[in-house]
Formats: structure tokens, C-alpha cells, sequence
């Protein structure tokens, strides 16, 4: 089976979560025989070559609208369904404060519409112009032959927001055991905390340095700002205390040391769908506070701290009670039964011999 892995444009220029889950998927399944090639939306694809498209990013459709009609092959996609409707509505500043005022979907296509017009991004498919967000998105959900959330959460949300029932299978997302393995003779620093992910208001960084900000942690930041954000890390960088520390974004195989020495991970976002450095961070023996906001639970249910990421108060006192509990083996190593790049090929592999059949 030959598949082409189509996603946005700027996955290497501007790193996320997504990349690490297309790179890995990708290598996984390579191992599985199936012969994957990622593209970029914004390339030139021969559509013949491949049996089967697998798209990323149901809040992008317009890419996927373009491909998909042109290919006129069957298609999958990994929907990464995240809700920035609290953040946009409530916490942006500037021009952004009118998002106050717009359902989620018109924020979306206001944004991909200023990332097209800014040359941020390319504009692949016309028809998206009239048609819209959420029209575009229910066009996709309806010809997908399977869809493929990272949680039975997600599909929900895909569901009620969007489509009704569709062909499913839940992929969640993982880490690699062979990369993050864990070393019990390196002693953590029980004040060593780690954020690591882009640097961006979603990700709450700005409320994390107000809860830690001349305390006795030592907070360690990991990210580049996001193209758009460069306001937003400046602001962070302008109120960090000297216990707060900055490292751009690094490869994944170089967050090992870190994620050795430290004792608590953190991610206070205004939604996740996962958070894939805190799976990382938890196979590496690092205590996890992650937001109550999104699909979170479904995957850390009782093992991870919870707390508010509108309250800098409530980061801080998840970030205490991880600081003082002890490592939790059973929660690291039901990661590594569960949540493997391994067992989300599995996963994938299954959704691909659904759509064979549709």
C-alpha cells in the first residue's frame, strides 16, 4: 500500500505536536511495509502513485478540500480537532479581542484567511473562500472514508460539532521507548520544572511564569515562538523573574536530558488535545501537571495534576503538590502499554484497511 501523508505547509518551518506525530507515524508504519511519503500542501502530487491520502488537521480545510477533490482518491484523515474558542474569546488582545464576538469556526476562517493574505501560508483551495469554515469541514467529514482522532474524546466533539456518526478509529498519541528511556540513577531536582512546546497564548506560558515567578522553582521554558507570537514571547520574556529560564526549540532526541533532570513537567494550556511533551515527560519519570481544558483526562485520568490555566494561583499549587509526590511507575508504565508510536501505526494501519473496504 502506497500512502501520501498531506499536511500544512509550514510542518518543519513552524514544529509542533502534529510533526512529531506525522514523522513518527510515518516511520512506524514504514516498518509495517507500508510505503508513506509526507508531503506538504503546497507541493506538486501525483496522485496516482498513492492508494490512499491520509490528511492532518481538520481545523485546516482548506488544503484538504484541494487535494481531495483533485485526487478524487479515497482519503482518511487525522482530524487534531483543538478548540481555541476560550483563549480567542477571552484572552487575546489588540484586533484579536474581536474574536469575542465570532462562533469558532468564523475565528478559524478569519485566521486562515490573514495567514493567507500576511504570506504566511498558502490559499490551496479557492472554493474554501465562499464556502467556509464549517461547511468546508462537514464537506471533508462526509467523503473521509475514516477519520482518525487521537481520542474517543475528540471524536465526540467531531461528532456533536460536526458530522453525526462517521467511521472511526481512535489513534492515540504516543512516544518512543527507544528515545526516552528512563534512567532511575539520575537524580531529579525536585525544583527543576520544564515547559516544553511552542510559545504561543494557547499555551498558556505567560500565566505559568506568573505562577512560578520568584519562587523557589527553577522554571525552564523549551520553544520557539509561533510566527504570530512574537508579541506574546516578548511579553513573556519581559515579566520572567531570574528563576526563569528561555532554550528555543530543540529535536526531540536533545529534550532527553532535560526531561531526566527535572521533576515536574507542565503544560497549562487553554486547551490540549493531548500534549505530547507530557507523555514524553511522564515515561522519563517527571510528575505531570497538565490544563483541565480538552481531552486531557481521557489520557492521564488520575495520574497527572490538574489545574485552571486562567489562575497563575492554581498552576502553582499543582506544580507544588507534583514537586513533593513521588515518581509514579505504575502511570509510566502504562504509557508504555499504551501510548507507543508503535501502537498508534497499529491503529492507522487498521483505519487504512477500513477505507480499502468503504
Amino acid at each position: 500500500m502506497n500512502v501520501a501523508f498531506i499536511t500544512r505547509s509550514t510542518l518543519y518551518r513552524v514544529p509542533g505536536g502534529d510533526t512529531v506525530q506525522i514523522v513518527q507515524t510515518a516511520k512506524q508504519l514504514s516498518t509495517m511495509g507500508i510505503d508513506v511519503e509526507i508531503l506538504l500542501s503546497n507541493q506538486q502530487i501525483d496522485y496516482e502513485h498513492y492508494s490512499l491520502l491520509h490528511f492532518f488537521n481538520i481545523t485546516r480545510p482548506a488544503d484538504i478540500l484541494y487535494h481531495s477533490n483533485k485526487a478524487k482518491k479515497p482519503f482518511v484523515v487525522s482530524t487534531i480537532l483543538c478548540n481555541y474558542t476560550e483563549y480567542d474569546k477571552h484572552h487575546r488582545k489588540g484586533f484579536g479581542a474581536l474574536f469575542a464576538y465570532m462562533p469558532a469556526d468564523g475565528i478559524e476562517y478569519v485566521k486562515t484567511m490573514a495567514r493567507w493574505l500576511l504570506g504566511r501560508d498558502h490559499m490551496a483551495s479557492i472554493s474554501y473562500t465562499w464556502k467556509g469554515q464549517r461547511k468546508s469541514i462537514i464537506d471533508i467529514l462526509r467523503r473521509a472514508a475514516v477519520i482518525l482522532p487521537n481520542s474517543e474524546s475528540e471524536y465526540q466533539r467531531v461528532e456533536k460539532n460536526y458530522s453525526g456518526p462517521i467511521n472511526n478509529v481512535v489513534v492515540p498519541n504516543g512516544v518512543d521507548p527507544n528515545m526516552f528511556q528512563y534512567n532511575p540513577s539520575v537524580r531529579k531536582d525536585d525544583r527543576l520544572v520544564l515547559c516544553i512546546g511552542r510559545i504561543e497564548g494557547i499555551k498558556n506560558q505567560l500565566n505559568l511564569i506568573k505562577a512560578l515567578n520568584n519562587t523557589e522553582y527553577q522554571l525552564l521554558i523549551i520553544g520557539s515562538p509561533a510566527p504570530n507570537q512574537v508579541n506574546y514571547y516578548n511579553e513573556c520574556r519581559r515579566i520572567a523573574a531570574d528563576n526563569v529560564s528561555f532554550v528555543r526549540h530543540l529535536p526531540v532526541d536533545e529534550l532527553v536530558a532535560y526531561y531526566e533532570r527535572a521533576k515536574v513537567h507542565v503544560l497549562p494550556s487553554w486547551f490540549e488535545t493531548t500534549g505530547l511533551s507530557s507523555i514524553e515527560a511522564a515515561v522519563m519519570g517527571c510528575n505531570i501537571v497538565i490544563t483541565d481544558k480538552g481531552d486531557t483526562r481521557e489520557y492521564f485520568e488520575n495520574d497527572a495534576f490538574y489545574c485552571d490555566p486562567s489562575a497563575p494561583e492554581s498552576i502553582r499549587q499543582a506544580v507544588e503538590k507534583a514537586s513533593s509526590a513521588p515518581l509514579n511507575e505504575p502511570f509510566r508504565q502504562k504509557i508504555l502499554s499504551k501510548y507507543t508510536w508503535e501502537h498508534a501505526a497499529i491503529q492507522t494501519l487498521k483505519a487504512y484497511q477500513i477505507a480499502a473496504t468503504a
